[in-house]
């Protein structure tokens, strides 16, 4: 419903109001009264005259007449092509607030083209041609000098007042507003659109004994709308309210360029223009403009797309040489004078900056701790815009650095919310393109790195907050995007390294292979091959294919590897040693444990003898050997040592990092196989109290010994509490990791198996089905874990009492595995065993139909 409601026959009883729609004359022709009254009354003389005595009556002007209404002043601007409906307009439509209260003063605030001036001039239309209005007056008020101006023309216009003194004749104007007893009323809106810096609306504010406020005064009968990009709470006090002004729904962008296009003659896939609105943020001065460049350039919408997604293409090229709409400014030169404004805000001069480092990590979302750490800090000190002639790099502190944030997000130019800590910072992705074309290549390199070491340096060594990982990969991600070539420039930056160690750690192995053999790729080519930083990415690419199931591939990368470093590191270097370890414990997983056990021992000897006995690779050497040891049939050997290793782990390293919980898991694993299940099974019930303390409860390390644990305490001979954890872990599984992560997978392995142990054969046997299906789609048929599913169905099928089709499914493994594998490999000998058992069950099993009872 609009704010403004038509009266009924308004020219009944009511002399001297005029008829809404006919602009000046009332039904009888009489002529407007002001409602100030001030020298605005008509003189009216009767005449008798004629035979039949009939009176005529005269009326007598004043000298100067007051205006007729209704009356506008300004000049309202026209409606944008393709103009959309949207809920913002119905917002402001909405003439009460909850409790009843009537909202006199409306403000819409929002970022530079979202469409806040349209949104506006629509409302004000419409209450102007409703006839609910006496007075509209429309001021572009993006300064003080131009609200002054507005104000006084609207002086000049309503109450006579002297336009050569501006300001008392806003004055005039504002106190002519102000409801009197007695006076008839005005029904008056008065738009102030875009006001750029609240200080604007007050005069002389250095002045108390000057000072004038121009906000219009409270009137029953009257309305204030502003539109701003500010977000200053001077502007939000107490009976305005507040409206936040957004982008377009992909609904209504869709819906706007569709109407554009079409209007013109055009036409374009909706898959398409949807892809390019996406492409601009469903920004609506983006959107118009587009729809103008494509009409007067006859350019398809996917080439237009293929410019906006070129990097060497600025916002300027996208420009149509005449804009759209009435519009002031290009979509490349929409943000700048917020820019200008943001940066004389306090801390002067620190706004753009930071702009700058925004403008190069994700827009929706980068943590506050990445732009106000030490990194972003000196960054911000160093190019500081200039306030003076002879500027100082002062230091900046973090409270300076927020306070650069909170004057970005006073223009609109950002989002900063403190209460979302890991996504403080959002930025439109066309905010962030139009800063970026105005940085040098030189600007450019050195945001570059800094962006990228403060992401470094926010990242911490163990990934306790799960929702801070993936924000911290998102944004590392995002720089590499906009600027990769300079994380490669003078060499490759360590940030490209951990987020390929987050992506593994957190389970995302194909991602972490993807990424790493980018790496690899690109080192390469910027660095050259035999640079240390293109063998390390090397080495991490080698190592992920292994923890994909490749261990046979893996072993080959790293023997190839090893090769290579020892001809450019040299043999004793530690990258060339932290190779062997790696290509021992893949040819160990790849089945030959007894090989890498005595390369390991080789290993460990030439570890103490360059590094030292206590060095932490060398313990990782020590436990991966025990490890070893163990796989090659000496599990209580293995506890063993591992009982050592972790002593020393916990002396060198301390009790809580994550390779001290490492070897406790070691420990208790190895204990189990060595047939201490319960021994195990108690040894992880601690161990997970500490990985919940230290790492947290979604971590994947903490889900990990969630599943040994739930593993050991069926061995020991709970099967139904087993099965009950791991249902409980498959759940967490799924919401922390997802539902085709591998681990998560192995958990729905190690769920079916325990319900069968637990006694329902038949129910492990379908739920292995089902996930069988599910390896196969995510793994692929030959990875290892896809095998062991097969292993397990075959199995359960023949406890369910299926022995021939448990004897035909191990056949068919045994030749798959054999095929894949090798004959050599250790479950070759497993499944041959595993065929034996169920071809012999199978041979006493009555045939169907004999009774042998």
């Amino acid at each position: 419903m609009s704010a403004f409601r038509r009266r009924k026959n308004e020219n009944e009883g009511e002399p001297g109001r005029t008829v809404p729609g006919e602009r000046g004359l009332s039904a009888g022709g009489d002529i407007g009264l002001g409602a100030s009254g001030d020298g605005n009354e008509i003189t009216v003389r009767d005449i008798v005259t004629g035979d039949n005595n009939s009176i005529t009556h005269q009326y007598h002007l004043p000298a100067k007449s007051g205006p007729v209404w209704p009356h506008q002043v300004g000049v309202v601007p026209l409606s944008a092509r393709s103009f959309q409906h949207r809920g913002e307009g119905d917002r402001l439509r909405a003439a009460v607030e909850g409790g009843g209260t009537a909202v006199l003063s409306q403000v819409l605030t929002g970022m530079g083209g979202v469409g806040k001036t349209q949104l506006a001039a629509d409302y004000a239309r419409a209450a102007w041609d409703d006839g609910g209005l006496d007075v509209l007056v429309w001021v572009t008020a993006s300064s003080q000098s131009a609200v002054v101006s507005g104000f006084a023309q609207a002086g000049a216009e309503l109450c006579r007042a002297d336009t050569d003194e501006p300001e008392q004749a806003a004055k005039q104007f504002l106190a002519w507003l102000a409801p009197k007893p007695g006076q008839q009323p005005c029904r008056w809106l008065i738009v102030l659109d875009d006001v750029a810096d609240p200080n604007d609306l007050t005069v002389h504010p250095d002045d108390p004994a000057q000072r004038y406020s121009l906000w219009p005064p409270a009137s029953p009968h009257g309305r204030v709308l502003l539109t701003t990009r500010r977000r200053d709470a001077a502007l939000f006090g107490e009976g305005r309210r507040r409206i936040e002004v957004g982008l377009f729904t992909p609904d209504e962008s869709l819906a706007y360029l569709t109407a554009a296009l079409h209007a013109q003659g055009r036409t374009e896939s909706a898959d398409q223009l949807t892809a390019l609105a996406h492409d601009l943020g469903h920004l609506p001065l983006a959107l118009a403009q587009a729809a103008a460049y494509l009409i007067d350039s006859g350019e398809t919408a996917a080439a237009y797309r293929h410019l906006l997604a070129d990097r060497a293409t600025t916002l300027d090229h996208l420009a149509p040489d005449v804009l759209p709409d009435e519009q002031a400014a290009a979509l490349a030169a929409a943000w700048s004078l917020s820019i200008d404004r943001a940066d004389t805000l306090r801390p002067a001069g620190l706004a753009r900056p930071m702009l700058h480092l925004a403008a190069l990590l994700d827009a929706n979302g980068i943590p506050q701790d990445v732009l106000t750490g030490q990194s972003a800090r000196a960054y911000l000190a160093a190019h500081r815009t200039p306030t003076s002639p002879t500027p100082q790099q002062t230091p900046v502190s973090p409270a300076d650095a927020v306070r650069a944030l909170r004057a970005l997000d006073r223009l609109s130019l950002i989002d900063h919310h403190q209460d979302t800590p890991h996504q403080a910072v959002r930025v439109h992705q066309l905010i962030q393109r139009a800063t970026r074309d105005t940085l040098t290549p030189h600007q450019h390199h050195q945001a570059t790195r800094t962006a990228a070491d403060a992401l470094q340096t926010a990242w911490p060594d163990v990934e306790r907050d799960t929702d801070l990982a993936q924000a911290l990969r998102t944004n590392a991600d995002a720089l590499t995007r906009y600027a990769e070539d300079g994380l490669y420039q003078p060499d490759a930056h360590p940030v490209l390294y951990r987020l390929g160690l987050s992506l593994g750690e957190s389970g995302q192995v194909t991602a972490a292979i993807d990424h790493f053999q980018h790496l690899t790729d690109t080192t390469g080519n910027f660095l050259g091959e035999d640079h240390p930083h293109a063998l390390t990415a090397r080495n991490n690419l080698a190592l992920w294919r292994g923890e994909a199931g490749d261990a046979a591939g893996a072993a080959q990368a790293f023997a190839d590897l090893l090769a290579d470093q020892i001809r450019v590191l040299g043999a004793d270097h530690p990258d060339t040693l932290a190779a062997r370890n790696n290509l021992a414990r893949w040819r160990g997983e790849a089945g030959d444990a007894a090989g890498a056990a005595h390369a390991l021992a080789d290993l460990l000897a030439d570890r103490i003898r360059v590094l030292g006995a206590d060095h932490p690779d060398t313990l990782t050497t020590q436990n991966n050997l025990a490890m070893m040891r163990g796989w090659a049939g000496d599990a209580a050997g293995a506890a063993h040592a591992l009982a050592d290793v972790l002593a020393g782990r916990i002396r060198v390293l301390g009790a809580d990092h994550p390779e001290t919980l490492a070897a406790r898991n070691n420990l208790a694993m190895m204990r189990g196989e060595a047939g201490d299940a319960a021994g195990a099974a108690h040894a992880l019930a601690d161990l997970l109290e500490s990985t919940v303390r230290v790492l947290g409860a979604d971590h994947p390390i903490t889900l990990t010994t969630r599943g040994n644990l739930a593993r050991w305490r069926g061995e020991a001979g709970d099967a139904a509490g087993a099965a009950h954890a791991l249902a409980d872990l498959l759940a967490d599984r799924i919401r922390v990791l997802g539902a085709d992560h591998p681990d998560t997978l192995t958990t729905r392995n190690n769920l079916a198996a325990m319900r069968g142990w637990a006694g329902d054969a038949a129910g492990a046997a379908h739920a292995l089905a089902d996930l069988l299906a599910d390896r196969i789609r995510v793994l692929g048929a030959d990875h290892p874990d896809t095998l062991s599913t097969r292993n397990n169905l075959a199995l359960w099928r023949g406890e369910a009492g299926d022995a021939a089709g448990a004897a035909q499914a191990f056949a068919d493994l045994l030749e798959f595995t054999v095929r894949v594998l090798g004959a050599d490999h250790p479950h070759v000998s497993i499944f041959r065993q595993n065929l034996g058992h169920w071809r012999k069950k199978a041979e006493r099993m009555p045939e169907p139909g004999n009774d042998h009872s």
